[in-house]
């Protein structure tokens, strides 16, 4: 079957105030996103795509502008099943003050039993991404073949609980896994399992590095980045949180 290259969106002004957007209107861009965007015709360059798919959402396309600019012949798609998370009532607030929140530590440890409120559960956000890229794999074959490679541009948790179904992993498991903004997650479907090409892969290894202590007036643990999150008894940030800057 196809090979889906997974973009997660540039880095967002929600990420860097340690906001938890979910589907929030007008969530776009800031300029180490634009950057990131701009970048990404390039290190795509050798691959051919018969197709993209986006998430509905604002940093989404404006994260794919520069790519189908400089491929005018890319057909692009939107498909909110691929859309992030709904967090419902959380959404749009600032993760240090979700952290205290009983339903945090469902959503770390696990999140198979989580449900927002009045938004969707993770099992859900989970199940409606797989039937998305599953029934896109078969489209994409059936019109350009067993070797195409297609592109989705989605959200942080979303990518995670689609590595987590090509690796076989209970979704308990997937806060385990990390992508930056604008990483490249590659999969390739066969008919009796899937192969990880890629993860989270930027590129840059800056991040990698040790990082200076943080100033006294910082935002606290788990609000900015994943660096200062697994400092924080090992926690993920819920919404992918904002990586390297």
């Amino acid at each position: 079957m196809a090979t889906l290259i997974l973009v997660r969106h540039g880095r967002s002004t929600a990420n860097t105030a340690g906001l938890l957007a979910g589907w929030t209107p007008g969530v776009a861009l800031d300029e180490r996103g634009a950057e990131q965007a701009a970048a990404l015709p390039g290190r795509l360059a050798a691959v051919p795509l018969a197709a993209a798919v986006s998430s509905p959402l604002q940093r989404c396309r404006e994260t794919l502008a520069p790519l189908l600019a400089a491929r005018p012949e890319l057909e692009l798609h939107t498909d909110d099943r691929i859309g992030e998370c709904h967090y419902g009532d959380w959404s749009n607030r600032k993760l240090s003050e979700l952290s205290g929140e009983p339903l945090m530590k469902i959503v770390q440890q696990h999140p198979s039993a989580a449900a927002f409120p009045g938004g969707e559960s993770m099992r859900a956000m989970q199940a409606r991404a797989v039937d998305a890229v599953r029934e896109w794999n078969a489209r994409i074959e059936e019109e350009h073949g067993s070797d195409a490679v297609f592109l989705m541009c989605s959200h942080g948790d979303i990518i995670k609980s689609l590595v987590a179904d090509a690796l076989g992993m209970h979704l308990d498991l997937f806060q385990r896994i990390h992508v930056d903004p604008c990483s490249v997650t590659a999969v390739r479907y066969t008919p009796t399992r899937p192969f990880l090409l890629r993860l989270g892969d930027t590129g840059d290894f800056g991040s990698l590095a040790p990082r200076p202590a943080p100033a006294p007036d910082a935002a606290p643990a788990g609000t900015a980045d994943f660096e200062s999150a697994t400092e924080d008894g090992g926690n993920a940030v819920v919404g992918g949180g904002a990586g390297a800057a």
